[in-house]
């Protein structure tokens, strides 16, 4: 069978060779909305979709990593129950944070693909090789991507993010298959 997924040669080419992958949380694993429990409990809606593509992913050899403003428990058993292992919370400042990870993992930027929403997020996408943003993202951030998804954070955009990926990887059709009688 073929896969029904079509990406434009031109941008397989500029993901070829990812081996890392950073996302960031509010607005691409999540909606970006914050919910507030009568405690003062952060609740957040992640989407299935987004992370059956985390776990497609990994078993692509590509290393999914979470840099992030934020910090919450749901997050935390979120990351953990999809086996992210590389992973820097409450950091505004993500460009060292990223740095960090590609040199725990022998990598360097041009091996490097992150999608993000917001200003924070534009540091670290001027870097990689591989820019992706959500349609919801901030025009700002839409602007210097080599991707806009069309789908919005939260609701299958970080899957988008991944789907380019294992393409560009040649794995994609390989993992599909895995799946279909």
């Amino acid at each position: 069978m073929t896969p029904a997924l079509n990406i434009d040669p031109s941008l397989l080419l500029r993901a070829q060779g990812v081996r890392v992958a950073f996302f960031d949380v509010d607005g691409v694993l999540t909606d970006g909305g914050l919910y507030f429990t009568d405690s003062g409990e952060t609740l957040k809606r992640f989407s299935t979709l987004d992370g059956h593509g985390l776990k497609m992913l990994q078993k692509a050899g590509i290393t999914p990593a979470v840099i992030t403003g934020r910090d919450s428990a749901p997050l935390r058993a979120r990351l953990k129950a999809l086996g992210i292992e590389h992973v820097r919370y409450g950091t505004e400042d993500k460009v060292p944070a990223a740095q960090e990870i590609l040199t725990q993992l022998g990598f360097d930027w041009s091996q490097a693909a992150h999608i993000g929403d917001d200003w924070p997020d534009l540091p670290v996408m001027q870097r990689a090789a591989f820019a992706c943003a959500p349609s919801n993202a901030h025009i700002e951030v839409k602007a210097i991507a080599h991707y806009v998804t069309q789908r919005e954070g939260g609701h299958g955009a970080a899957r988008e993010f991944c789907d380019v990926l294992l393409v560009a990887s040649g794995r994609y059709a390989e993992l599909l298959k895995a799946y279909l009688a």
